[in-house]
């Protein structure tokens, strides 16, 4: 593992294993000079890892969190600075794309300062992104690696990466699971839940493994956790007559983050304490000091966050106000037991059996909250007439990402067992239908399956639908869908209603370049593929030898 170079503290650079995904955008004037230069650069105001985790619990609207939900969101202009949403006016602020781009630049530039003879885009590459990252979330971190100078950069699913950790340390893992056996990673992070399945399958005579289901990008995770802790600490300070403002209950949040991660790290602490400053000329005698315990920690997450319910007890909606602040979708239900009974009852609502559970995540240091999820997961089981799951354990919960990231790597240059995947949803294009105008209604749009649920990465295949008419010459709009629900349209398929099954993605808008008149319509055929970094292109196809390539890229961004 590469120790990462980072300010722990102003003018304290240290190497640590974790470069946190925090950053902070430092006022002018802020530090004093030099105290923010690292080994390879001085100057600057934008500070990345330890450091801004620290002091962005200090300072309200200048720390950058969940740059990857944020990239994940169609519902935010992902290329424009809009973090951190909390920032006032005229201060500073940085895109998703940006913030992300100011991470990977601080490994590259970490790893090219510890080894200069090493250069570091010459290296292979393997950059883990969720499983639930749609198309349009992986071209942008394709994007932020590209600007960030790593060279070509081979994308990984996370939980992917976690199931070739635990190959990579376990060379006896087919005595540990066999054909038919069905693999849960279940993968807790900072800000969000990432649920797969890994199937195992037997082809001329070698286990074969397939990575069969995905959920939806849940933004839940240890960001909830941290709060409810901030919470049931600011109901003991508001007992003994100290209730917080924001900005203390901001800072009070991120201080229990620190010490619920130095509580979960460390089985030998049994409480950390917890610091809140005072404001202004009480700076001081206005501080606040609690414990944060061990017992209270692990009884608020196991019963909040993973409750025990039935596999029938789908995730909670409630009616939210009229205008909300803007800010990521969260999650309305943070049980996660519900969540995950909802992801083993997609489709048919037949309960799918894992047979092995593979956690990720620091929160899964807590050995309770681990006991949780096999009790409930293995009650449902039970109902079903089905044997208990088994945990697949001997893994580093912090560095399995990483550490499969490398196995991976290995495995693409030197061979080994690859987890055959695909893209994680059913992806359709929009096509209107051709009927006469009427007043006041729209032409109807079906659903044409243009890449099916597990359509590998570096494959391609014309889509037998027949021939379509493609506007050439004017501003067109497509529009895209995807389903995580329908995993058996095939390529071709075209569904006349499909309601609420479907999610739109963001529509996209361009003027395909054409010799003849504006607004020609042009037959065509069209053919899809799924690049080895997993981005959906869509080709055009004229009976002319003519070609339009389009691709599932932000909505401006679009290559033709």
């Amino acid at each position: 593992m590469f120790a990462i170079p980072q300010l722990v503290s102003p003018g304290e650079v240290r190497a640590e294993p974790l470069l946190p995904s925090a950053l902070y955008l430092a006022r002018d004037g802020e530090f004093a000079e030099g105290l923010l230069d690292l080994p390879w650069r001085q100057g600057g105001l934008r500070v990345a890892g330890h450091l801004a985790a620290r002091r962005g619990a200090e300072s309200l609207g200048r720390l950058v969190t969940s740059a990857k939900s944020w990239l994940s969101y169609t519902g935010a202009e992902r290329t424009a600075p809009i973090l951190p949403p909390s920032a006032s006016e005229g201060a500073p602020r940085v895109s998703p794309v940006e913030a992300s781009r100011l991470y990977l630049e601080h490994l590259r530039e970490a790893w090219e300062h510890v080894h200069p003879d090493a250069h570091f885009a010459g290296q292979r590459i393997v950059l883990t992104v969720p499983a639930s990252f749609d198309a349009v979330a992986r071209e942008l971190t394709e994007q932020a690696a590209r600007q960030a100078g790593f060279g070509e950069a081979v994308l990984l699913e996370e939980p992917q990466a976690a199931f070739y950790a635990w190959l990579e340390s376990h060379e006896d893992w087919r005595s540990h699971i066999g054909q038919g056996d069905l693999v849960l990673v279940i993968d807790v992070g900072g800000g969000t839940t990432d649920l797969s399945l890994i199937t195992v399958a037997a082809r001329e005579g070698s286990l074969e493994l397939e990575r069969v289901a995905v959920g939806e990008h849940l933004l839940l995770g240890g960001d909830n956790m941290d709060l409810a802790l901030a919470n049931s600490l600011a109901q003991k300070f508001a007992a003994q007559g100290h209730k917080l403002d924001a900005m203390r209950m901001q800072s009070l949040w991120q201080q229990c983050r620190l010490a619920k991660e130095r509580l979960l790290s460390n089985p030998d602490s049994a409480a950390e304490a917890v610091t809140i400053l005072g404001r202004g000329t009480s700076l001081i005698g206005g501080t606040l000091k609690a414990m944060l315990e061990r017992e209270e920690v692990e009884r608020l997450l196991v019963d909040g966050f993973f409750p025990v319910v039935s596999s029938d007890e789908m995730p909670g909606r409630r009616t939210r106000a009229g205008l909300v602040e803007v800010g990521l979708p969260y999650e309305t239900d943070a049980a996660i037991t519900r969540h995950l009974a909802r992801f083993l009852r997609r489709g048919d609502g037949e309960l799918a059996r894992p047979t092995h559970v593979l956690f990720n995540g620091g929160v899964f240091h807590a050995a309770h909250l681990r006991e949780r999820v096999l009790t409930v997961l293995n009650s449902w089981l039970a109902e079903e007439g089905a044997p208990p799951a088994q945990a697949l354990v001997g893994e580093d919960l912090m560095h399995a990402v990483a550490r499969g990231a490398a196995a991976y790597g290995r495995a693409r240059d030197k061979g080994g067992i690859r987890i055959r995947g695909g893209v994680p949803r059913t992806y359709y294009v929009g096509i209107e239908t051709a009927m006469p105008a009427v007043p006041g209604m729209a032409a109807p749009l079906k659903a044409l399956t243009v890449a099916p649920f597990g359509m590998e990465e570096g494959s391609g295949a014309e889509v037998p639908a027949g021939e379509f008419g493609l506007v050439v010459g004017e501003p067109a709009e497509f529009r895209f869908f995807a389903s995580l629900e329908r995993k058996n349209d095939a390529l071709g398929t075209l569904l006349d209603d499909f309601g609420d099954e479907l999610v739109e993605l963001a529509p996209v808008s361009v003027c395909l370049p054409a010799e003849e008149t504006a607004g020609k319509v042009v037959r065509v055929r069209l053919e899809t593929k799924v690049t080895e970094t997993g981005v959906l292109e869509l080709w055009c196809a004229g009976r002319d030898g003519r070609r339009w390539k389009l691709e599932f890229q932000v909505r401006d961004k679009l290559k033709t």
